[in-house]
């Protein structure tokens, strides 16, 4: 079958349409009680955990921008991150820490939570989603610099592929002044670090 007529039979069948194949493809038997409103249930969780798209990462934190003369290091640490790996659609979770250096102006704290959500909830690899939260702050508020760690454990490693349960992923995206001055990048990573603050 062209690759035009394919494209064209997929995008008029239904999204509940193409899980019932799926299913059926299985081995399964998309009628049998268990099954019968599985394909809506995907549809609805699907949208749900990519509903990320939808919103405009930068219009977001433009509501909650404020000048200030503070110039030290802001963090937002621990901050949960449920995502959806883009090679096999299976999920990532973990946490992320974010600092910044403000140079005029900061971002409402409610704001960097919601940042990571928008990136998150879409089809993403862990490296990506670092650099988009480091660079869109830094291109919201021009701070002196941003820091960006994600440390996430990926279900596509541990129930597939090598099947390493206790196996997680570190990434990082430094800009400005944590990439260029080390005490600043060993301050923010000695900060996240430290479980033993009460917090």
């Amino acid at each position: 079958m062209p690759a035009s007529v394919e494209t064209s039979a997929l995008t008029s069948a239904s999204f509940e349409d193409l899980v019932r194949e799926m299913i059926v493809r299985l081995g399964e038997d998309p009628g049998r009680e268990g099954l019968t409103r599985t394909p809506n249930r995907v549809r609805r969780t699907l949208e749900f955990l990519t509903r990320g798209y939808q919103e405009d990462p930068q219009a977001m934190l433009q509501k909650a921008l404020f000048t200030v003369t503070y110039d030290e290091m802001v963090i937002v640490k621990d901050v949960e991150m449920f995502s959806l790996c883009e090679h096999h659609m299976l999920p990532f979770f973990g946490k992320v820490h974010v600092a910044y250096i403000p140079n005029g102006k900061v971002i409402g704290l409610s704001k960097i939570p919601r940042l990571i959500e928008i990136f998150s909830r879409r089809l993403q690899i862990q490296e990506r989603l670092t650099t988009q939260i480091a660079e869109t702050i830094q291109q919201a508020i021009q701070p002196q610099g941003v820091g960006v760690v994600v440390e996430a454990r990926h279900l596509c490693m541990m129930m597939r592929g090598v099947e390493k349960q206790h196996s997680a992923a570190v990434t990082s995206s430094m800009l400005g002044c944590f990439r260029q001055e080390l005490e600043t990048r060993s301050e923010f990573l000695s900060l996240i670090r430290n479980r033993a603050n009460g917090i």
